[in-house]
């Protein structure tokens, strides 16, 4: 997928493209719904922002990124875009007219289709909507495709839906909005080594995701940097029962030898098997991590087996 720095840099390269336009936080199933609709009308661009326009205009507002930026783009080429516009969002941009927007998307960039959803709006002020679209697109050739919500079991996917849903824990209902388990991508590095004398062994990960599940423990997929995928059991949280403060990624690997400081992994989230507890000792402690680990164990079968 190629990626182009800003609307002006595209210099004719995708002109007759078929252009989405949003943030793709997620990249969730409705905005994949957005690609597959621009895909019968030509080559599929993804025009997004960075960053989040929330952070520059009501930054104590901006939503937690459910995705990394380098996430987002693999996420997208996954997708199938053929390639991205990523126009920096500034005050200064946001004060782009509706009329000079029109003339970016279907003269500079050359788009001739724009996909966008029922509620979608641009420009200064948000003046600009679908309809005025429809018309800037048809005095140049051009067409507009709205594309209807997508609903999963009667609630509307959205990257906030998404959000909430993480917040709280439930990664099983944020995975039927994404069409994929949420993930986080970190660097192992040193914990305080408390599971080893334990018999659990655990990998610390460090993230700069801004969206962390809730609390608890987790049946987990962990991909090393190699590509190798292992099964696993995840405590997110302080852990009470050492008076921890620090909220820590811990990460349980299964059937796996070796060290993997300083590794980069990806952790996918299955599901929440409990929630964070303090336990009256290590004897209680390690009878519960071994009841988490056969529970995670038959998850993570699960979601192997075919259904």
């Amino acid at each position: 997928m190629q990626t182009y720095s800003s609307l002006g840099q595209t210099a004719g390269a995708l002109r007759g493209c078929a252009a989405c336009l949003g943030n793709f936080d997620g990249v969730h199933l409705g905005h994949q719904a957005l690609f597959a609709r621009a895909a019968t009308l030509g080559p599929v661009v993804a025009v997004t922002f960075d960053p989040h326009p929330g952070k520059v205009l009501q930054p104590d507002l901006a939503p937690r990124l459910i995705a990394t930026f380098d996430r987002k783009l693999e996420l997208l080429e996954a997708a199938g875009v053929h390639g991205c516009v990523v126009q920096p969002f500034s005050r200064e941009f946001a004060r782009t007219s509706p009329s000079a927007f029109e003339a970016l998307l279907f003269e500079t960039l050359g788009a001739r289709a724009v996909v966008v959803g029922t509620d979608f709006t641009y420009g200064s002020a948000r003046g600009g909507t679908v309809e005025t679209l429809r018309l800037a697109a048809s005095t140049r050739g051009a067409q507009v495709a709205v594309v209807a919500p997508v609903t999963v079991e009667g609630v509307v996917v959205s990257s906030s839906k998404v959000r909430e849903y993480v917040l709280e824990g439930r990664v099983e209902a944020a995975t039927r909005l994404l069409g994929r388990p949420f993930d986080l991508d970190g660097v192992v590095v040193k914990g305080a080594q408390r599971g080893r004398t334990i018999g659990f062994p655990t990998a610390n990960v460090d993230t700069l995701n801004e969206l962390r599940p809730a609390a608890g423990v987790y049946a987990i997929t962990v991909r090393l940097s190699d590509g190798n995928v292992f099964g696993g059991a995840c405590n997110i949280g302080t852990k009470p029962t050492f008076g921890g403060a620090e909220v820590t990624i811990e990460c349980n690997l299964f059937d796996f030898a070796g060290d993997l400081y300083g590794q980069q992994v990806r952790v996918a989230f299955l599901e929440r098997l409990r929630a964070e507890q303090r336990f009256s000792g290590l004897d209680a402690l390690k009878a519960q991590i071994e009841r988490d680990v056969v529970a995670a164990r038959a998850v993570v079968n699960r979601a192997r087996t075919p259904s």
